[in-house]
């Protein structure tokens, strides 16, 4: 177990190290540490090592002059030199959001950025500002669309932040996919297996393999096979793609580059720039008085929470659980399991910082 705020100060050190300016690093950090805070484990610090694996490679660039190409009163286009998705994206929704404050809305697509860390992270900036937040980015081609054999998308997470009166912010944040990649490197990391309907093997066939995107397999789509809506999956991870790779000027489908993960790291570019993502921030006040919204969404929240459940269970807002996960690690600390420990010792080992 491990404080958040040592965690943190440690991965601070770490960017800084790869030559990161310290208010970069301190954000970065900070993108960071709240996914393992809220318990999504497989966007956390155990993804550390795979940022500066892409520094090591020249993919990072840890100094980008990150910068808006293209703009209209309400939309713009940024490229983000090649610099961390985690300093890119806050810096980008930011854009969304003063486009929203004079337009009532504001649209963002971003190109030549890298993995941008939890998609949930960007939109709730939005929500602290009377605004309803999106955010979306396309990932490395993991994932089959419905009866194909090829992997063509990533897990494509979006995300929606909706601010209430009383009632905590209502985030929805989910991949496109059954499941996220990381979540099977965390089985990966335990020796077990997956379930089956996260992924298939390289004969298209279901499999509980956590190893199986190694080997040819792949993830799929949310819905798992076409009898319970793959099809609807692979249509969410699609509009990801087009939205962060096509629009943006980003590559897109196959040619997505690859995070350090799966045991891949040479980018096939050749259709874009770099990775891509897609923000949006509303003015609630654009539609509606703020404090009226805010009053009728704790009222919807309200009305969820009080629905009859299934006996042993409760009706969650989503958000809920991410919340409540939290709470009980700023009390308690963040377990970290031994072969992300191991990762990080060796990385502080490098740039003579303690964990």
């Amino acid at each position: 177990m491990i404080t958040a705020n040592q965690l943190r100060s440690f991965t601070e050190q770490i960017f800084i190290a790869i030559g990161c300016s310290e208010a970069d690093a301190h954000l970065a950090a900070d993108v960071l540490v709240s996914a393992d805070l809220r318990g999504v484990d497989s966007h956390g610090v155990a993804r550390l090592p795979g940022y500066v694996r892409l520094y090591d490679h020249g993919r990072i660039n840890p100094q980008p002059h990150i910068r808006v190409v293209h703009e209209t009163p309400s939309t713009a286009v940024v490229d983000g030199d090649r610099g961390l998705g985690l300093i890119v994206g806050p810096w980008a929704m930011n854009i969304a959001i003063e486009k929203a404050r004079s337009a009532g809305t504001g649209w963002v697509a971003v190109r030549n950025s890298n993995h941008f860390g939890i998609a949930g992270y960007h939109a709730l900036l939005a929500a602290d500002h009377d605004m309803i937040g999106q955010a979306m980015t396309h990932a490395a081609p993991l994932v089959a669309p419905t009866f194909s054999l090829d992997k063509l998308l990533g897990t494509n997470p979006i995300a929606v932040a909706i601010p209430a009166a009383t009632e905590p912010t209502f985030l929805a944040d989910f991949a496109s996919t059954a499941v996220a990649y990381g979540k099977l490197e965390i089985l990966q990391r335990k020796g077990q297996d997956i379930p089956l309907g996260w992924a298939q093997n390289a004969e298209g066939q279901p499999t509980t393999d956590a190893n199986a995107i190694r080997n040819g397999g792949a993830l799929l789509p949310l819905g798992t096979d076409r009898e319970h809506g793959s099809h609807k999956g692979y249509g969410l991870g699609a509009i990801v793609d087009i939205f962060s790779g096509v629009l943006s000027g980003a590559n897109y489908g196959p040619w997505v580059p690859p995070f350090a993960t799966a045991g891949f790291m040479q980018a096939n570019e050749g259709v874009g720039q770099g990775t891509g993502h897609f923000f949006g921030a509303m003015r609630i006040d654009a539609f509606r008085p703020a404090d009226e919204f805010k009053s009728h969404m704790d009222t919807w929240i309200q009305r969820f929470r009080q629905a009859k459940a299934v006996e042993g269970h409760q009706v969650l807002i989503p958000g809920d659980p991410e919340r409540i996960m939290e709470a009980e690690r700023l009390a308690n600390g963040i377990p970290l399991v031994e072969p992300v420990v191991q990762s990080l010792t060796d990385l502080g080992e490098r740039f003579n910082v303690a964990l």
